[in-house]
């Protein structure tokens, strides 16, 4: 059984109930259309159980398969530097199909977010090496796609559909 590697931390995004005793960790790739198509499911399973988890996301961009995954990646951890990355992080899934470097800057303008800073924020070392940390968690962890879940650190075998079938079990 694969565990997750490091804990969860306050280095990590979270959101939800930040004391909930429900952690699910989710290793996505802006890019991948598996973890687009997983976005309405998580973002349901939030609606209706979100106080009662906490969900964290970790980068896990596979930057040979997917072209902008890494930059999409590091707009959204400059976005988390200006207290916007969950706002980021749902502007690249909701536009998926259209990702490309001119979209982030264009997502950046609509989030109203400082765009010197972004830019600045985006080549800067401490936003890579943010990616890298989670990309190496990932390695660590077991993950070998994506999206990868970690429900209370264990990995979980299955989509979002069945994470939401399994909490919505819990409640029953």
């Amino acid at each position: 059984m694969m565990s997750l590697k490091p804990i969860v931390s306050n280095a990590d995004h979270a959101q939800g109930n930040m004391d909930a005793d429900l952690v699910i960790v989710e290793y996505g790739d802006y890019q991948c259309p598996y973890c687009g198509a997983a976005y309405p499911i998580l973002k349901k399973l939030m609606s209706q159980f979100g106080d009662q988890i906490k969900f964290v996301f970790r980068n896990f961009p596979l930057s040979e398969m997917h072209q902008y995954a890494r930059a999409a990646a590091l707009a959204a951890e400059a976005a988390g530097l200006q207290g916007k990355f969950w706002e980021m992080h749902d502007a690249i899934y909701v536009n998926q199909r259209a990702l490309n470097e001119m979209l982030l800057m264009k997502l950046a303008e609509k989030l109203k977010l400082n765009i010197s800073q972004f830019e600045e924020d985006i080549q800067s070392q401490k936003v890579g090496e943010k990616v890298d940390s989670d990309f190496e968690s990932g390695v660590m962890s077991g993950v070998n796609g994506t999206p990868s879940f970690y429900v209370n650190g264990k990995k979980f075998d299955g989509g979002a559909e069945d994470l939401l079938q399994l909490i919505s079990a819990e409640e029953e």
